[in-house]
């Protein structure tokens, strides 16, 4: 019982091996689904802060409805801004089929204001070789910039945006590709100015808000943003401050959206490889002088339609 009189729940302890040195651990022993009791649910929460992202290891029985409704334990799941829902409510499917190849380092859904505060992905189809994900650790990243550059960081803003150049990102990219991503995927653009360092709300950390969706620096020419871009995002994605998951089919990662970045390595060739994500809304990051982000476009942001 706490102070105020309310009920607590005592996290139950969980079997977590650590897989990298800055961030990311595996969970074994649970069991994923809508029916864990409350202690694992808050264990599984305060994992995630503590290691960034998390990995659970033969989550075969889990469905679509089944992963939609073990995420409702976590918080309030939310379907993808502008990419319609093929199965279920909320899920977003990420087929290699279909140009679901998302090979450029980024944090989920940063153009809108309100991103999501963590991201649960499911291995439904894992190549024999390759398709890995690479995760990186956006506090870890803050808290090694020197002195000069940590000021810097702490002082400027950024405007992200899902109409971004999207061949630029990637090595090779089909016609057929880019057309779906001007068609589908930004199909309403939406432009977010964000602090470059923010607040997390669970943790109190500083976290760089960095990734491929940034266009330009608040206040800065195309040509300097791209310099601070790349001063910032390469503190970034050190090799030493990223941990890399080999899926296997099954598999489920969970991440904090608000200190992460990650990477879907395309090494696959033409091998299938299909992922269910589910994303759970977030909060509007803050910044370290308590300033909130703003909404540039649209200006009143259509909200998230789950499908009948």
């Amino acid at each position: 019982m706490s102070a105020d009189g309310t009920l607590t729940i005592a996290p139950a302890k969980l079997d977590i091996r650590r897989v990298g040195g800055r961030l990311g651990a595996e969970i074994a022993g649970v069991r994923l689904g809508p029916d864990l009791d409350d202690a694992t649910v808050q264990a599984i929460y305060d994992a995630l802060h503590a290691h960034k992202v998390i990995f659970f290891r033969d989550q075969g029985h889990l469905d679509d409805d089944s992963q939609e409704a073990f995420a409702e334990r976590l918080g309030s799941p939310v379907a993808h801004p502008t990419v319609p829902v093929k199965n279920g409510k909320y899920l977003l499917e990420l087929d290699s089929r279909l140009g679901g190849r998302a090979n450029s380092w980024h944090t989920d859904v940063t153009f809108v204001d309100a991103y999501p505060k963590a991201s649960i992905l499911r291995a439904v189809t894992s190549p024999e070789y390759g398709g890995d994900t690479v995760w990186a650790n956006t506090a870890e990243a803050y808290n090694r910039l020197p002195p000069e550059l940590k000021a810097l960081a702490d002082s400027l803003w950024a405007l992200h945006t899902n109409a971004y150049d999207y061949a630029a990102t990637r090595g090779t990219v089909s016609k057929e590709a880019i057309e779906r991503h001007r068609t589908v995927f930004a199909s309403t653009v939406y432009e977010t100015e964000h602090p470059v360092v923010r607040v997390h709300p669970a943790t109190g950390e500083r976290t760089l808000v960095l990734g491929h969706f940034v266009k330009s620096f608040v206040g800065y020419s195309s040509q300097d943003s791209r310099r601070l871009f790349d001063l910032l995002q390469d503190q970034v994605v050190k090799l030493e401050n990223t941990v890399r998951w080999r899926w296997r089919q099954g598999d489920v990662a969970i991440w904090d959206n608000r200190a992460t970045q990650h990477y879907a390595v395309d090494d696959y060739g033409d091998q299938v490889r299909v992922m269910r994500r589910v994303t759970l809304d977030g909060d509007t990051p803050v910044s370290i002088t308590g300033e909130r982000s703003r909404v540039i476009k649209p200006e009143v942001a259509p909200h998230s339609i789950a499908a009948e």
